[in-house]
């Protein structure tokens, strides 16, 4: 998701403040470490000696000295970690620690965002959806098979309740395991109430808990943002919206058919669908509606991209959310699906 000037100001206040601290940290273990070794001092005025006297022959044309210098300090180098070591210090007491060691905490490689950055694009956003909270609660390891019956028979496949949600956790969980390695996407179609949504939520959490960007949109919020995005109503914070809707890692769009469909939104739904199958970005999706509502809501052309590029997933039950209230009106209190 693109982020406001203040929410970018907000993360690189972050990582400027990691670098603050660092070298703080530094300063303090430099004059703890040479009050107890005074020859740590001497080693550094050696080292900023020879690099003035290499620079100015370099200058004066002499290539080797680089060389030399390059020689010289290591073994100062080695001499200031035997010393660290002698005087019960870890030999890496002077060097910087980072949280990020591939950007150095600058949230930045060369230009380009690092992964680091981009994780905490997404960990601020899910946080302030309050997405975030609903993970924490919607997840593989929360998720139960208690609610689907063996003996609830799907008149359209001839199998259980039961079989149909375990086939469904097997190819979720294969689906984590492999992403981003394997392109593939999910339609998650079927009965109202019977965990389509909690396991879109179970995808989000442990892609994101890998640094991979999920974006996650109900289908009248992404067709809202579609429609302010084409009639010139949207938001200083939206923009740049649509590269990431493209291109983030993940895109999940739920329950699909709750929207207000025309000519717009289909229009727009086989150009999200389409662009992301060129770039071999995943999506989800989930829908209360049968295949054949989607051929009639959505056009045949959309129905042939979502059939011959997803893998289909069609669960049945009973409504879990009833049977929630049932238990609960019994004595018995239970979040899982």
């Amino acid at each position: 998701m693109a982020l406001s000037n203040s929410q970018y100001d907000q993360l690189m206040r972050i990582y400027e403040q990691r670098q603050l601290d660092n070298e703080h940290l530094l300063r303090s273990h430099y004059k703890d470490a040479c009050e107890i070794i005074p020859e740590l001092q001497n080693i550094d005025n050696k080292i900023a000696s020879l690099s003035v006297s290499s620079a100015r022959a370099l200058l004066e044309g002499d290539d080797s000295s680089l060389f030399s210098l390059k020689e010289h300090i290591q073994t100062l180098s080695a001499q200031k970690r035997s010393l660290l070591l002698n005087h019960g210090f870890p030999e890496d007491y002077l060097e910087p620690h980072y949280i990020c060691p591939d950007c150095h905490d600058t949230g930045y490689i060369d230009s380009e965002k690092c992964h680091c950055f981009k994780k905490a694009i997404i960990d601020l956003l899910y946080t302030q959806s309050n997405l975030q909270e609903i993970l924490e609660k919607e997840n593989f390891s929360t998720f139960s098979t208690d609610y689907y019956s063996c003996s609830h028979i799907d008149p359209l496949t001839g199998r259980s309740s039961r079989e149909s949600i375990e086939t469904a956790l097997k190819v979720c969980h294969e689906f984590v395991d492999t992403f981003p390695n394997t392109f593939q996407n999910i339609f998650l179609y079927g009965d109202t109430g019977v965990g389509k949504t909690f396991l879109s939520h179970c995808i989000a959490k442990e892609l994101i808990e890998r640094s991979c960007s999920v974006i996650y949109f109900s289908a009248s919020q992404l067709f809202d943002l579609l429609a302010r995005n084409a009639f010139g109503k949207k938001e200083d914070s939206e923009d740049g919206m649509f590269d990431h809707i493209y291109d983030c890692d993940l895109l999940i769009i739920d329950d699909l058919g709750t929207e207000l469909a025309n000519s717009f939104t289909v229009s727009r739904l086989f150009a999200c669908l389409n662009e992301r199958i060129l770039r071999k970005k995943s999506t989800v999706i989930s829908t209360n509606l049968a295949l054949e509502d989607i051929k009639s809501i959505y056009s045949e052309r959309i129905f042939s991209r979502i059939s011959s590029s997803y893998i289909m997933l069609r669960l049945t039950g009973d409504d879990i959310r009833i049977q929630k209230k049932l238990l609960n009106l019994g004595g018995t209190k239970d979040d899982t699906p």
